[in-house]
């Protein structure tokens, strides 16, 4: 696929945004106009690492490129720094290189940590990934502490409360620029209902709520567009494989991998929504984990306005379906035991 193409993937928002005239205009920023903005990938050399910095590098609003690992950072900086597109590209390898790495960084991605295994939950990776955020996210604090910290790193119910707990105790926390990437939820949610309802998946929208594991994510299919009127058991199965995602990845990869790709992409779009929101482009409205108040937990999904210091307003849920309602209450005592299980690592290591 030849760059320009991919370009136009990464410029089709899957957004909620409102197509005014001067938000049409400003989305198709030249290089020669959009601001200089430096992204940090942090776990480059991974899995989802690799894609995500290929995508990030094809975007025409990043100027520069920081790509960081523990290991294999050089090979994949070279490899990608050779792509003719705007922005110029950094590897760093060893905690030694982290600080020059996050320097003047405006976004920060973290992909890093273990993938999920066939049998392994997003919980059985927490001892080891939640180490690693902590590490991290105390260095950001240190080095780039006004960046957009966007995170991939599972289980992002617990790993987005270990970073904010950590960005507290630093003194740099700021509860509008931390966002728990949950956009592959969304990403599989329009795909797998624009199937179900034979739409063009490029017009669909369907927001998802919650967590970013099993079944706290909550697809919102009632206020899917376009309508459809799919029957209740379909919308219960949509839902269902949309919690299941990751997992029906992971078995089908038959442990040589988990939902990389997918996630890659979806990490790509949600980073282009916080460029174009730093930008100053209007009306961009993403889902992300955030903190929130629209429910009795401090962290939680929902659609979110982004702008040029990040969070720029927390949208409410909107009406929700008698099923909808029920899954809510369903996911809050498992969403609130991740929550609370990340605060605690973070406040006790």
């Amino acid at each position: 696929m030849k760059a320009a193409m991919l370009r136009s993937v990464l410029r089709r928002s899957c957004s909620t945004t409102v197509p005014s005239a001067s938000h049409v205009m400003r989305r198709g920023f030249s290089s020669e106009s959009s601001p200089e903005r430096k992204v940090a990938v942090l776990g480059a050399a991974g899995g989802i690492g690799q894609p995500l910095a290929l995508l990030m590098k094809l975007n025409p609003l990043v100027s520069k490129l920081s790509l960081y690992d523990i290991a294999g950072t050089p090979g994949v900086a070279a490899d990608i720094s050779h792509i003719n597109t705007r922005s110029e590209v950094a590897g760093f390898m060893g905690e030694d290189q982290l600080g020059q790495a996050l320097e003047g960084s405006d976004i920060v991605i973290i992909p890093a940590g273990v993938p999920r295994k066939p049998g392994m939950t997003r919980d059985d990776l927490f001892n080891i990934n939640a180490g690693i955020v902590k590490s991290l996210c105390t260095a950001i604090s240190k080095y780039c502490p006004n960046a957009l910290v966007n995170m991939i790193s599972n289980p992002v119910n617990s790993t987005v409360p270990i970073a904010a707990e950590i960005f507290k105790k630093a003194g740099t926390y700021n509860e509008k620029k931390l966002f728990g990437v949950t956009t592959l939820d969304v990403v599989r949610a329009k795909t797998f209902y624009a199937g179900k309802a034979k739409v063009n998946v490029a017009g669909v929208n369907v927001p998802v709520v919650g967590g970013h594991a099993g079944i706290t994510i909550l697809p919102l299919f009632s206020q899917a567009t376009p309508t459809a009127n799919l029957p209740d058991e379909e919308i219960k199965a949509l839902t269902k494989r949309t919690q299941d995602g990751g997992t029906e990845v992971v078995e089908a990869k038959a442990g040589k991998g988990s939902a990389t790709l997918s996630m890659a992409y979806a990490g790509a779009i949600f980073a282009d929504a916080c460029l174009k929101g730093l930008n100053g482009v209007p009306d961009v409205v993403e889902c992300s984990f955030v903190q929130s108040t629209i429910t009795e937990l401090p962290f939680f999904a929902s659609k979110v306005r982004l702008g040029k210091n990040g969070v720029e307003e927390v949208l409410g849920l909107g009406p929700l379906s008698d099923y909808e309602q029920q899954g809510l209450e369903a996911l809050k005592p498992e969403l609130k035991s991740s929550i609370e299980k990340g605060i605690k690592f973070a406040n006790q290591s």
